[in-house]
């Protein structure tokens, strides 16, 4: 006859002594459970116990969770949450350092623990690390500098407590003074500094930065982007995900006009070459943490195209009709002077001729071209960069299909509104407006994107792919 559905059989471990097999009635009240326990061992002060799986996890069990206590599993019978947050909350005040580090080493794993974190928070725990931090004193300088190993195990242990305790989302991350934002700030923007805590330190920026339109501004004021590129051209891939988060949170949470000025700043430092150099081509796997960044970073960049590409050309505005000129200059090697010799006619022949060399649709007035939406105005800013920067092959192109039969020719100009145009679909510019995130148990995540295979195959099979889809949509357009 099988058990009741209420009876679970466990194995009980105590230090010292053999495990017990025992039932548990799941109708019983917990502590009736663990008083029984405790008389089992001649435990006395039963109230001071617990029950915690005697995992990897080492979580308590309560009467919320106790329900997944399945048939076979281990507990250990321990120090109850209150107790135990007690004592850890003295042995972090100790003065001796060695103490001190095993009481921060403790802390930072018993943390993971939501049941532990209330009771530790209750005992005004997060305000005595964060002064930790902020304190700065003396001994704590010579201590980095005597023992500079001992001290970032200290802050390390330190810092991870503190972010295992705000992963809960118990505290709000509007408390934090201006002088703790600065001390985690100073160990980002340190050229040498202990990977843990440069990682702890990027994991709690971002956190503030998700959290905080507030903390936002203090944070943006505090680090440059300067600061967080030299992170990506490490061999930490940890570190250099951590830093693509604190990248896309400040991204993410920047005013419109100030993203446009950030992305300007990232084309400066170069930031797509660092990436592609020291992440895309690392001889290490992507994990999908960082292909998930990566995709955060490729939408909030490619929706600054979104405006461009839902801009349409107006064919009476004469500084956009400049830029059409200036293809027409750089192809055919001429100067657009309305002064120039020659009748208006003649002048209008010529462009119109040039204009259907270059491969415009409409050959009178080639603005009309660009203001069919997607891609709008993005396809021009497209050609003028290419014609600019790649002056030789932009020339070649236009020549060549120039000189060739109507069926076999690709014009410069619709075949680029036609690139664009697909390229805006592929990479689907605007359609997530605002990178969505996650409300999770956990610290706020950015929404999940295709992960590994969505971003490096991508990354690595673009070039074959979309050539053959353009030229298929190329051909569909023109035949």
């Amino acid at each position: 006859m099988p058990p009741p559905a209420d009876i679970v059989k466990v194995a009980i471990e105590w230090p010292g002594a053999f495990p017990k097999l025992m039932e548990i009635d799941q109708k019983k009240p917990l502590s009736a459970i663990i008083k029984e326990v405790c008389e089992g061992w001649s435990v006395q002060n039963h109230d001071n116990y617990a029950l915690q799986n005697a995992d990897s996890t080492n979580f308590y069990i309560t009467e919320k969770n106790r329900n997944d206590i399945k048939n076979g599993s281990i507990l250990r019978l321990t120090k109850s949450p209150a107790t135990t947050a007690a004592e850890l909350h003295e042995r972090i005040q100790s003065s001796s350092m060695d103490s001190k580090l095993d009481a921060l080493k403790d802390l930072a794993s018993s943390s993971r623990d939501l049941t532990f974190a209330q009771e530790f928070i209750n005992l005004d725990g997060i305000s005595q690390l964060t002064q930790m931090v902020e304190s700065g004193t003396e001994r704590y300088q010579k201590l980095q500098k005597i023992m500079k190993p001992c001290f970032g195990d200290l802050l390390s242990f330190t810092l991870t407590a503190f972010v295992e305790l705000m992963d809960h989302g118990i505290v709000s991350w509007d408390t934090f003074s201006v002088a703790f934002i600065k001390k985690i700030a100073s160990y980002v923007s340190k050229s040498a500094m202990d990977a843990a805590v440069l990682q702890r330190s990027l994991a709690i920026l971002e956190s503030m930065v998700l959290n905080s339109q507030d903390l936002y501004q203090k944070v943006a004021q505090e680090i440059t982007i300067g600061q967080l590129i030299p992170h990506l051209q490490g061999a930490d891939q940890d570190i250099q995900t951590y830093t693509i988060a604190v990248i896309n949170a400040l991204f993410l949470k920047a005013p419109e006009e100030k993203r446009q000025e950030m992305a300007h700043i990232l084309a400066q430092k170069q930031l797509r070459n660092i990436i592609l150099t020291n992440v895309i081509r690392s001889p290490k796997p992507i994990n999908d943490e960082m292909a998930h960044q990566l995709y955060v970073l490729q939408v909030l960049t490619f929706n600054l195209l979104e405006d461009r590409m839902m801009t349409k050309m107006d064919p009476q505005d004469q500084a956009q009709r400049d830029i059409i000129f200036e293809l027409r200059r750089i192809a055919f090697d001429v100067e657009c002077d309305s002064n120039s010799s020659g009748s208006m006619e003649k002048r209008k022949s010529m462009y119109t001729r040039d204009y259907k060399k270059l491969g415009f649709i409409n050959h009178v007035n080639p603005a009309v071209d660009f203001t069919q939406i997607p891609p709008g105005m993005l396809a021009l800013d497209n050609m003028l960069y290419f014609a600019r920067h790649h002056q030789d092959a932009y020339v070649r192109i236009v020549l060549e299909n120039s000189s060739r039969e109507d069926k076999h020719e690709c014009p410069f100009g619709r075949s680029s509104i036609e690139l664009t145009k697909m390229l805006c679909e592929i990479l689907k510019v605007g359609e997530l407006r605002k990178c969505p995130v996650e409300t999770t148990s956990d610290k706020p995540k950015m929404e999940r994107g295709p992960g590994l295979e969505g971003v490096c195959k991508a990354v690595q099979a673009t070039e074959a792919s979309v050539e053959k889809q353009c030229q298929q949509s190329i051909s569909r357009s023109f035949h």
